[in-house]
């Protein structure tokens, strides 16, 4: 959630800075967009561990086992450490020719090589961070783990402009400030996992893995790793079809169209992840009027925010564009296609709102097909079937977006207000407080 959130910020300041590096700025840009795909897939290793590992820990917990919360806790540890070795080994060797096959060009490699070789050195940073922080949230510290994406988020945002600018790196420069970043948010983690507050601690003899502690939590962390994943391959869909027919040009525009809908779809995900708690308490409390209460309000401010992001993204693009690059042919050329692949942005008030909802409700499958349903079955499709449809090429493939978009949100709406009252009718019969 707002590691996540976090994530997005790092990646919208790095590409706010490298956008304004003169002469090369567009280039560069292109290039630490081709990053992306790699950047998701590390994420999404992470969240394997973290998401499917804390809530177990948790559950343990709730049962009075602290042991098994802590060997739960210090397996994770163990597996991250596995995995950034091998993902390092794996990434470092093979970036050249992934970033070719993700619609790098002769021009846009340079940058985007530079860029992943440091990231994908620092990646054990990223691991530790993204998939030992839930551990903190999931015991009661909140503020403290919301304190350790801060501090690598300020960090990042001090030394982006130093690396980049004062000491003349460029795209080096922004990779190793972020690393930098992460590597205090790991340390401060870990600091506070073996530290003295820690209801958990993490000690070197629950470290050696054992599968009947491990494989419980990577079941459950399946379906975050698979919703990453699949961001990951929808990038490389995307930039490698627009790379063919539209060149870095089209890359580029790419690359600053995701980093502003980032700019929708962090609010929304804090609205809906402030609903979440509400609805499923009420829910499991037999409060259905105040569900519907929750609903109602998580909704309407969905819908408002993704209309008015409709709005501002159809009158000034270029004023979006703006904010990443000062390339003038690189604005006007982001100014159109973001008209195009904006247009059902407004939908996604209505997906976001109801696919959540069904999360809060304990809907879980239903919710996951809801988002295969926008990516899986239609976008990845649709951006290499609508190409063959159209004269435009590059229209077709920034037009899979509203289609599907517009598609998904339906389907999901329809599915959710459907079913809305009798999942309500499913829930206990009311007998606490009120929260």
């Amino acid at each position: 959630g707002s590691e996540m959130c976090i994530r997005d910020m790092y990646n919208i300041v790095d590409r706010i800075y490298i956008g304004h590096m003169a002469d090369v700025g567009a280039a560069a840009l292109t290039g630490v967009g081709l990053f992306t795909p790699i950047l998701m897939l590390i994420t999404a290793f992470a969240m394997l561990c973290g998401s499917g590992g804390a809530p177990r820990a948790a559950i343990a917990m709730g049962r009075g086992d602290n042991k098994t919360a802590e060997k739960i806790m210090a397996n994770c540890f163990t597996l991250l450490l596995i995995l950034a070795v091998v993902l390092t080994a794996v990434f470092y060797l093979a970036a050249p020719s992934l970033l070719v096959l993700f619609g790098a060009s002769a021009n846009t490699l340079p940058f985007a090589l530079d860029y992943a070789r440091i990231y994908v050195l620092g990646s054990v940073f990223v691991l530790i961070v993204l998939g030992m922080n839930p551990f903190v949230t999931t015991q009661g510290f909140a503020a403290f783990s919301m304190l350790t994406t801060v501090i690598g988020a300020v960090c990042n945002i001090i030394l982006d402009p130093i690396f980049i600018f004062v000491l003349n790196m460029g795209v080096k420069g922004a990779a190793t400030a972020t690393i930098i970043s992460q590597a205090v948010g790991a340390l401060w983690v870990l600091k506070f996992l073996t530290g003295k507050r820690t209801k958990l601690k993490l000690r070197a003899k629950d470290m050696p893995l054992q599968g009947r502690i491990i494989l419980p939590c990577l079941a459950l962390g399946v379906s975050t790793f698979v919703m990453i994943a699949t961001e990951s391959i929808l990038s490389i869909s995307f930039n490698s079809s627009l790379a063919r027919y539209g060149g870095d040009l089209a890359v580029g525009a790419m690359t600053i169209i995701t980093s502003v809908s980032q700019l929708l779809s962090m609010p929304l995900q804090g609205i809906c992840q402030g609903g979440q708690p509400l609805m499923s308490f009420n829910f499991g409390a037999g409060k259905t009027d105040r569900v519907k209460q929750a609903f109602r309000l998580q909704f309407g401010f969905c819908v408002a925010l993704a209309a008015l992001f409709w709005v501002v993204s159809m009158l000034a693009p270029q004023v979006l564009a703006g904010i990443f690059t000062t390339d003038p042919e690189l604005v006007s050329y982001t100014a159109w296609a973001m008209r195009i692949y904006m247009a059902g942005i407004f939908s996604c008030g209505f997906q976001g709102s109801c696919q959540q909802s069904f999360v809060a409700l304990g809907q879980a499958k239903i919710s996951l097909f809801m988002a295969c349903l926008r990516k899986l079955i239609l976008l990845i499709p649709l951006i290499f079937i609508l190409p063959h449809c159209m004269p435009d090429k590059v229209f077709a493939v920034f037009l899979a977006e509203p289609v599907s978009d517009i598609i998904a949100a339906a389907v999901t709406s329809i599915a959710f207000f459907t079913r809305f009252n009798k999942i309500l009718a499913g829930a206990p019969k009311s007998n606490t407080q009120p929260m």
